[in-house]
Parts: C-alpha cells; structure tokens; sequence
C-alpha cells in the first residue's frame, strides 16, 4: 500500500507542478504578448520571400514590416513585378512611390582578348578559387578572373560570361541583390542607380608601362577625364579616375572622349558602354598570348 501511496503522491505533485506551471506561462504570455499587425503575414505573402536584401532590409518580413509602418514604399523592392508592387499599395491603400533602378557595375573591361594571363591556372574552376594561388593567372591583379562565380551565385540569370570571359549584366533582370558584390574575391562589382552613367571600368591602381602592357583598357591615370570635367566630378587618386557621384548631375560624355584606353565609359541604355573618340578600337577577337 505504501508503494501506491507514494506514486499516488507523485502523480498529485507532478499534477500541481503542471498545472502551476501553465498557469504562470498562461499569464507571462498574455502579459508579455506582442501585438503584431496580420497585414504582416499577408504582405509577406505578396513578397517574392527571396530575402535577397535588394531594398535594403534583411529580408521579406522586415520590409512587409516597414511597409506596415510606412517607412518603405512598394516601389523599393526591386524583385516584384509592376503589377505585383501594384497589388501591394491596392491592399495597403497607398502610393506605390517611386525607387530609381539600381543593377550591378563591372569595374572591369579586360577580357581575354586585351588582357593578359601571367600563368596558367588549373584547378577548381572559381574565381574564389584561383584568388587563392596568387592572386590568379591575369597579369593586372586587379582583373576580372573570368571564372564565372557571380553567374552562378546570381539567382535572376542577370549575368552571363562573354566570349572573352567577362561578366554581362542584363540590366531588366538584375534586381541589386548584391550577391555578385558578395562573391566577387577581387571586389570589382559594385550596386549602382541607373542614373550613373559615367562608369570607371577599370580599378586598376598600379601606373606603370608594364601594368598597361598587361592590358589595353586599364586606366593609366592621365588625368584627361579630370580635366575635361566640370571641376570636382572627377579626380584621379592611386593612379586611378575616381567620380564623385555627389556631383552627377554634371556629368557628361564630355569625360570619356579624351581618354586613351578608354577605361571611362558612357553607359547607353541602347548601345551599352561607349567609349570616347580617342580610344583605341578593340579589333582582336582571340585571346591575347600568355606571357
């Protein structure tokens, strides 16, 4: 009997603990409970949910958050469609707003074709890879590897790799999720507005005849863009044209017509990168000789 007694007591105690304990989170959860907005959820169903980070935000649900809030605009998540920004402000009765397009830039225009390889790389085929052993094969170590790690970390199929093995970013299907900039070992991708179109396509900060020897587009630091631009838009620091995007609004094609390599572009929605009147034609299509 003693035996059953004691379970009997057990099974009572253990009964009271549970019951005191759910009573206590009972009352912590409806004392500590936060109230959150059910548009939350819904928004976050209207969302595309790839957390990319485009907008700025860490992810789907805090935009869907800030959007609640009115601290963001439909228009900043750059993955939605038209339509679907659209059907976000209709069930928020808001604006959709305004947010300039922004895509990735290249500061690289040394394909294979004007670029030379020091060595010859074998082993995994990654940019991230080949970093590793020295640097990789190009002869101006600030170059585009050309292995393709941004095509294939891009999500959208906004990049694809040249003939000459650089990267091209197609500018209706990047959406600035930034993944190139993440992958890229040599930090040449950058996000940009669209309105940007005076471009550096080169990063380049070595001057020296063997660094231009090394590729036909580098930027040699002549200063001729900084002279011909309106005072402050463009200087050259560490052998390399800077611009000063604070000042775009007096930019013009005026800066690329000078430059001997043509390194300064003037990016054409219609003919891409154009460069200056004084730049050399590029008539090779073979890869240059490695040394």
């Amino acid at each position: 009997m003693n035996g059953l007694a004691n379970i009997a007591v057990a099974g009572l105690f253990l009964g009271g603990l549970g019951s005191t304990l759910a009573a206590v989170l009972a009352f912590a959860n409806r004392r500590l409970y936060v109230y959150e907005d059910p548009r939350i959820d819904e928004l976050e169903q209207l969302l595309p949910r790839t957390n990319c980070g485009a907008c700025g935000t860490p992810g789907c649900r805090a935009f869907a958050e800030r959007l609640v809030d009115s601290r963001i605009a439909p228009a900043e998540c750059t993955v939605c469609t038209a339509e679907e920004r659209q059907t976000i402000a209709d069930y928020l009765g808001i604006a959709v707003g305004e947010a300039e397009k922004r895509i990735a830039y290249l500061a690289c225009a040394g394909g294979r074709n004007v670029a030379r390889n020091r060595a010859h790389y074998e082993g995994l085929a990654s940019c991230r890879a080949a970093d590793v052993v020295a640097g990789g094969d190009k002869g101006c170590v600030w170059g585009c590897l050309g292995l393709g790690d941004c095509e294939d970390v891009c999500g959208y199929d906004a990049i694809r790799m040249n003939t000459h093995g650089l990267p091209v970013v197609d500018a209706g299907r990047c959406t600035a999720c930034g993944d190139c900039v993440d992958i890229c070992p040599k930090h040449l991708f950058s996000i940009q507005p669209v309105s940007h179109r005076l471009w550096i396509a080169c990063a380049n900060l070595e001057a020296s005849d063997a660094a231009i020897a090394n590729c036909a587009v580098i930027c040699d630091g002549c200063g001729r863009c900084a002279l011909d631009s309106p005072e402050g838009l463009i200087e050259i620091r560490n052998n390399l044209a800077v611009i000063d995007y604070r000042k775009n609004g007096l930019a013009s094609r005026i800066a690329i017509e000078r430059c001997p390599t043509g390194a300064i572009v003037w990016l054409d929605d219609k003919r891409g990168a154009v460069r200056g009147a004084a730049a050399k034609r590029i008539l090779r299509k073979e890869p240059l000789p490695q040394d």
